[in-house]
C-alpha cells in the first residue's frame, strides 16, 4: 500500500479546500520569507557602507537625513557648511582626527549623483580602479561600477551635469562651457561607490558659480609657473608635469580656498576611541552651528524605528499560519466523515491502525510542504520585482535569488503546523472502527 499516493489522491479529492488551505500557508509563509529577505538585504547595505567612518559633520537638521545623504545617498542634504567652519577638522594635525574626507553634493548625471571629494575617499570603501585612472584635474571624474553599466559610459566620454539629486533634463547645467570627462571607472566594491560619480571639489564650484571659463584662462596663464613634481590626492601642490612638457592647474587644497565657499558635510575617522573622540559630538552639537551625528547610532535608530512595523508584519504573517493550519485541521477533520468506509476498506484490506494514522498525518504535512513551496516563490519573486523597484530608485541591489539559512527553520515551522494540525484527525482516523462503519453503509 503507498501510503503517499493515497495522502495525494484524498488532497486532490477536494481540490477547493485543498487550494484554501494552501492559499492561505503560503501567503503566510511568503510573507514572513520576504521580510527575512528584506531586512538581510537592507541590512547588508546599511553595514556594507558604514565603512568605519565615525561622525559625519554638517548643517543642522536631522541627523538621521544626515547621515543617509552623506553615507548612503538615499535622501537630500541638510544643508550646506563653510570652510571656515570645516577646516578645524581637515587640519591634518588634528589631535583626534585621522582623516576628514568632505563632500559636496546637488548635481546628477541621468539620476547617478556626483559628489565632489578628495581621492582618500577610496581607502574608506577599499576601492581599487577598473580602468583609467583617479580624478586629478578639474572637471575630471572616476565613476562607479553601477554608472558604467547602467550609462554606458567609457574612458574619454564626457556628460554635462544636471542640477538637483534627480534626473530632469530641464536642469542640465548648459550655462557651463566645459564638460565632466570620464578618466577612471572603479572596480566593483558592493558599497555605495559603485553608483556615485566622483571629482573634486573645486569643479563642484565652478559649476555653482559657472566659473568654467575663467577655470579655462587660469590654466592657460599657468604654462610658465614652476614645476612641481609630486602631488598629493589634490591637497598639496598645485601643478604637475604632462608628459607633453605642459604644466596643468590642479586644485588647492581646501585649507588654501576661499573660507567663505561651502561644501555639504564632512566623514571623519578618529585615530582613536578616547574621551574626547566620543565626547566630539556632543561638543559639536553644544558648541558649533555644525551638526554631528554617529553614523551607527543613527543607522541602529533607523532600524529599531522599522522593527515596529516589521514587527506588525511578522505577527500578521503568523496569525495567517495559525488560520491555514486550522483550515487544514478542519478540512482533514471534516472529511473524515466522507471518508470512514474508504478508511474501513482500507483496514479491511489488511492496514493496521498505525497505517492510517500515518495516511493523515502525511497529507497535513503534504499541504504544508505544497504551501511552503507556493509562498516561497511568492516571496522570492517579489523581492525580484521589489528589488527592481528599490535599486531605480534608490540604486542599491536588491535581489531574490537567494536563500537565507532562517528559510530552513521557516521549513521546519511549516512542516511541524501541518504535523499538528493533522494529529486529532488521524488519531481519530485510527480508531475507526471496521465493522460499524461498514454495517452502516
Amino acid at each position: 500500500m503507498n501510503l503517499f499516493k493515497l495522502s495525494w489522491k484524498n488532497i486532490l479529492y477536494k481540490p477547493w479546500a485543498t487550494l484554501l488551505s494552501i492559499i492561505l500557508f503560503s501567503l503566510g509563509v511568503g510573507l514572513i520569507s520576504l521580510l527575512f529577505l528584506l531586512e538581510k538585504q537592507l541590512q547588508d547595505n546599511f553595514e556594507k557602507n558604514l565603512a568605519g567612518v565615525d561622525l559625519v559633520v554638517g548643517a543642522k537638521g536631522s541627523p538621521l537625513q544626515l547621515i543617509l545623504s552623506s553615507m548612503y545617498h538615499i535622501d537630500a542634504p541638510t544643508g550646506n557648511i563653510s570652510l571656515k567652519e570645516a577646516r578645524p577638522f581637515l587640519n591634518p594635525n588634528h589631535p583626534l582626527i585621522e582623516e576628514a574626507i568632505p563632500l559636496s553634493m546637488g548635481d546628477n548625471f541621468r539620476g547617478f549623483r556626483i559628489v565632489g571629494t578628495l581621492p582618500k575617499i577610496l581607502t574608506l570603501y577599499d576601492a581599487t580602479l577598473a580602468s583609467g585612472k583617479i580624478w586629478n584635474r578639474n572637471f575630471e571624474v572616476t565613476i562607479g561600477s553601477a554608472v558604467t553599466q547602467e550609462l554606458d559610459l567609457a574612458i574619454g566620454d564626457t556628460f554635462k551635469s544636471s542640477h538637483g539629486l534627480i534626473e530632469d533634463d530641464q536642469l542640465e547645467h548648459d550655462d557651463i562651457n566645459q564638460d565632466f570627462e570620464v578618466v577612471g571607472i572603479l572596480s566593483p566594491t558592493g558599497s555605495v561607490l559603485d553608483q556615485l560619480i566622483l571629482t573634486n571639489t573645486q569643479t563642484f564650484w565652478m559649476v555653482h558659480d559657472h566659473q568654467a571659463d575663467e577655470t579655462s584662462e587660469a590654466i592657460a596663464e599657468s604654462e610658465d609657473q614652476q614645476e612641481i613634481d609630486e602631488v598629493t590626492n589634490g591637497e598639496g601642490e598645485h601643478h604637475e608635469h604632462d608628459h607633453d612638457g605642459e604644466d596643468t592647474l590642479l586644485p588647492k587644497s581646501l585649507l588654501e580656498e576661499d573660507e567663505d565657499q561651502e561644501i555639504t558635510s564632512l566623514l571623519v575617522r578618529f585615530k582613536g576611541r578616547n574621551f574626547q573622540a566620543l565626547n566630539m559630538q556632543r561638543n559639536i552639537n553644544e558648541n558649533t552651528d555644525l551638526q554631528a551625528a554617529t553614523p551607527a547610532i543613527e543607522i541602529n535608530r533607523l532600524f529599531s524605528l522599522m522593527n515596529t512595523g516589521e514587527q506588525a508584519l511578522r505577527i500578521l504573517a503568523f496569525v495567517i499560519i495559525f488560520v491555514s493550519g486550522l483550515s487544514v485541521f478542519i478540512s482533514l477533520l471534516g472529511s473524515l466523515r466522507e471518508r470512514r468506509y474508504e478508511l474501513a476498506l482500507i483496514r479491511v484490506m489488511g492496514a493496521r491502525p498505525r497505517a492510517l494514522f500515518l495516511l493523515i498525518i502525511l497529507e497535513g504535512i503534504l499541504l504544508a510542504a505544497i504551501g511552503f513551496v507556493v509562498g516561497i516563490v511568492l516571496s522570492h519573486a517579489g523581492m525580484h520585482f521589489l528589488g527592481t523597484t528599490l535599486q531605480s530608485s534608490y540604486r542599491y541591489d536588491f535581489t531574490g535569488l537567494i536563500f537565507l539559512p532562517r528559510e530552513w527553520f521557516l521549513l521546519l515551522g511549516a512542516l511541524v503546523i501541518g504535523l499538528l494540525a493533522a494529529i486529532i484527525p488521524a488519531w481519530q482516523a485510527s480508531r475507526t472502527d471496521i465493522s460499524d462503519t461498514l454495517s452502516e453503509s
